[in-house]
């Protein structure tokens, strides 16, 4: 953090309690979900603006999702929900995250008001950073060359950042992990991130047939609009603070019941009471789709090849990057910035 900026990162999630430290700062304004390797760029020239003029850096976002306030019948599939997402930005070395309530009525304000009321008045920025493709206000009329007119005209400054592309010089996107993730291709979905993508659920009560199998499995209900391909899975997770190789089966186990989709986790060489704990699971690979088997011992027998590989995958996880070592606990050398 910069040297005028609290001890202590804060969330922030009522306009009017923003608190008078962060005034004169520099604002990285999006959705950021995901805070993929697009948004962390946003994030990165925030914070490099902030620390040449000495000021704080935080990023003003939005909850709900907006497309899930204009069609909730489709919500959609949150790759960060609120507190991921407040982790990660203070991991990047942020002083704040503002998170507006997103309504219908907050989404008719003008633009000009959005850059009056709230910039100038409310936050008193002294410098704004969005992305390439960042609008607000009603009808979408703000625009980024709105914003740097507006910057221009009222003394703040202002910078847009271009896209960030993958290897084939395609735009990093949110839409483009969820479509990976609903594919199976944690790989592609975790190299667009930049840090191995996780979940976050409270483990419930199950039939507990796995257990009977000699899998005893923790139990995530994860949020119905997730959009994560079906099928057995790599994965880490940390209990506790403490991070615990495993296999993941994400699904309606069609051997059983086909019942609704559960995320059931087998922790390798556990014990432990774990209903109720709060876990957070990093999908490390795809392995294979689910499947149905005609009975409990061929079931048993591809869960023993699964596990096996799921430890050899798990044996060689390098770093993605610094984000990925400290939120996933990985030891070693980073792979990357």
């Amino acid at each position: 953090m910069n040297e005028h900026s609290p001890s202590r990162f804060v969330a922030i999630d009522d306009l009017d309690a923003f608190p008078a430290h962060l005034r004169g700062g520099v604002v990285a304004i999006g959705n950021f979900d995901g805070v993929h390797r697009g948004h962390r760029r946003v994030l990165k020239t925030a914070l490099a603006q902030a620390k040449d003029a000495g000021v704080p850096a935080y990023a003003l976002t939005f909850e709900p999702h907006p497309r899930s306030v204009f069609a909730p019948d489709k919500p959609v599939f949150r790759l960060t929900p609120p507190a991921q997402k407040a982790r990660i930005i203070q991991a990047m070395g942020l002083d704040a995250i503002v998170s507006v309530p997103f309504t219908r009525a907050f989404a008719g304000i003008e633009a000009e008001a959005f850059v009056t009321d709230i910039l100038q008045s409310r936050f008193g920025i002294c410098h704004a950073v969005t992305g390439y493709d960042f609008h607000f206000g009603r009808a979408r009329r703000g625009t980024p060359e709105f914003l740097s007119e507006a910057g221009a005209a009222d003394g703040f400054g202002v910078t847009i950042v271009t896209a960030e592309t993958d290897e084939s010089a395609t735009a990093v996107s949110s839409s483009r992990i969820r479509a990976a993730l609903a594919e199976g291709d944690v790989v592609l979905a975790n190299a667009l991130l930049g840090y191995r993508w996780s979940v976050e659920a409270e483990v419930r009560h199950g039939e507990k047939r796995g257990r009977d199998l000699g899998y005893p499995t923790a139990n995530l209900a994860l949020p119905a609009e997730t959009q994560l391909a079906h099928g057995i899975y790599a994965v880490r997770t940390c209990v506790d603070g403490r991070w615990i190789d495993g296999v993941a089966s994400y699904g309606r186990r069609p051997t059983f019941d086909n019942g609704a989709a559960l995320l059931e986790v087998f922790l390798f060489d556990f014990s432990g009471d774990l209903y109720g704990k709060r876990l957070r699971v990093m999908l490390a690979a795809y392995l294979r789709p689910e499947l149905r088997f005609d009975n409990a011992q061929a079931l048993i027998a591809q869960m023993d090849r699964d596990s096996a590989e799921a430890r050899a995958a798990l044996a060689s996880l390098t770093p993605l990057g610094s984000l990925d070592r400290t939120q996933n606990g990985l030891p070693g050398e980073d792979a990357g910035a």
